[in-house]
């Protein structure tokens, strides 16, 4: 009899331990999911206080295709090669960015009239539109830096009726004359985005991967892996 008490004793007791280890692993991971929310929102946060300012010092170059055909995105590389190799060979080099956007105003029509040059002499009939304005632009990563997304001032350029897949760049700091074809900015282009920013905010556009958490669990249940 007593025998039996012990055993139904012992039966309790284990399901006691198994309850509280449950628990304790609920616990862990409640604490874990609210860490990584609050940790979320932060980095959130912080990624919108960066866009705003770096929407203040950068102006984008902005290219949509008239559609996703092959021969549409060859002629909107085309316009785009014609309207960087004018920009760096007219455009003085700015020390503002206000600088940069008055100067491209004032010869909007000069970039207008290239573009429809350009698409004249491929025999495409399209109508091209150019303006300095505002655009919304998802994430973007040029190189290794990326643009958080949010809305940034930009020459947009749209070719016949700009339902193509876009090509961008940033005209200031002038990181479109920059080869970044291997993946990496070089580092005359990060310098001069170093010098519009502050320090935190460089290195949240620089950094590598996003937030992450990671959780490493005891064996809260006893057993052997």
């Amino acid at each position: 009899m007593k025998m039996k008490i012990n055993l139904c004793r012992q039966e309790k007791d284990k399901e006691l331990r198994r309850a509280n280890r449950v628990i304790l692993l609920l616990a862990v991971m409640l604490a874990a999911f609210v860490t990584c929310f609050a940790g979320y929102r932060l980095n959130m946060k912080a990624e919108a206080g960066v866009q705003q300012h770096l929407a203040q010092e950068v102006l984008r170059f902005h290219i949509l295709a008239n559609s996703d055909s092959e021969e549409d995105q060859e002629l909107k590389m085309t316009v785009k090669e014609e309207v960087l190799d004018f920009l760096e060979a007219e455009m003085p080099e700015q020390q503002e960015v206000s600088e940069t956007k008055d100067w491209i105003r004032r010869h909007i029509d000069d970039i207008e009239d290239l573009c429809r040059k350009t698409v004249e002499e491929t025999g495409a009939d399209y109508p091209v539109n150019a303006a300095v304005t505002t655009c919304w632009f998802p994430e973007k990563t040029y190189g290794d830096v990326t643009f958080p997304q949010g809305n940034y001032e930009a020459l947009r350029i749209e070719i016949g009726a700009a339902q193509g897949h876009n090509w961008w760049c940033v005209l200031y700091p002038g990181l479109c004359f920059l080869d970044a074809a291997n993946g990496v900015v070089p580092g005359e282009g990060k310098q001069k985005l170093k010098n519009v920013l502050t320090e935190e905010e460089y290195s949240h556009i620089t950094a590598e991967g996003t937030f992450q958490i990671a959780w490493y669990f005891p064996s809260l249940f006893g057993g052997k892996e």
